[in-house]
């Protein structure tokens, strides 16, 4: 099978051409599970599958690494556009992408005829407690405080593709993001789970973010949690409508204007023929 391994700010993906194998979008989790293997494989935080689209002008299908399907990815659309560019299968600046979440427009930026950063028009999310969805009586989870092993949180989370939850602390501790990130993706109140960002504000336009990852857990850089993080943190007005959001893998920035945009890097890092 050939692949290409592709990171976004560090979170790292492995990309295929699935447009003729005749497996459906479905049918990808074991492969993933498998390719993602950080031991046995190549080792990724995601699967990345394209696939043609009768409604734009290709289709990305992705998949966790523990083999669930993902309604979208921000790094990892970064990575697919790339993907999709330089191998000429779409060979346009601006394009759509079909994806779970919807069709997203993208659009590359040159320098040298090489691609320089992608922006992307990540929608506009939701705040409503259905649509994420929580166990809760509140039509909104903002501000909200629980009980997670021995210490209290006050969350706020919203649906940016995929469920988002947020932590405002005063500094970031990776031993905190293993020990309760894990708690709070799994916690009863969010039935089908939740990504968790633990956020420090830095100044009104720049917060950084660690970010555990529902499916995958911690990585070094997580697209749609970096843009529900600015999201929350502009609705809370801790930072105006321009914002570079920092993880431990680099930095994007969010734009929250009528829709929400992202822009921010991709990297290929390597290229092969993998046995699976």
């Amino acid at each position: 099978m050939e692949f290409w391994k592709l990171h976004g700010i560090g979170n790292d993906f492995i990309a295929i051409d699935g447009r003729f194998d005749n497996i459906d979008c479905n049918n990808y989790g074991d492969l993933a599970k498998k390719v993602c293997h950080r031991r046995f494989s190549v080792g990724a935080d995601g699967l990345l599958v394209v696939k043609a689209s009768k409604v734009a002008d290709v289709e990305m299908v992705y998949y966790n690494s523990d083999g669930s399907r993902a309604a979208m990815c921000g790094n990892g659309l970064r990575c697919f556009v790339k993907f999709v560019y330089d191998n000429n299968i779409v060979r346009k600046e601006d394009f759509n992408v079909d994806t779970l979440d919807g069709i997203k427009k993208v659009s590359i930026n040159l320098k040298e005829n090489k691609i320089d950063s992608i922006k992307v028009n990540m929608g506009k999310g939701s705040f409503l407690s259905k649509d994420i969805p929580i166990n809760t009586s509140q039509d909104k989870f903002i501000n909200q405080k629980i009980k997670v092993l021995d210490k209290e949180f006050i969350l706020s989370s919203m649906l940016m593709g995929v469920p988002h939850t947020v932590v405002l602390v005063d500094k970031l501790n990776l031993d905190e993001v293993y020990k309760y990130g894990k708690e709070i993706e799994k916690n009863n109140i969010f039935p089908k789970g939740t990504n968790v960002n633990f956020v420090k504000v830095e100044d009104e336009n720049n917060i950084s973010v660690n970010t555990w990852e529902r499916g995958c857990g911690y990585t070094l850089g997580c697209g749609t949690g970096m843009t529900a993080s600015a999201i929350i943190c502009n609705y809370l007005k801790k930072v105006g409508k321009s914002v570079n959001v920092t993880s431990q893998g680099g930095t994007v920035k969010i734009d929250i204007e009528d829709f929400v945009y992202m822009t921010g890097p991709s990297v290929k890092i390597c290229e092969g023929n993998l046995e699976v």
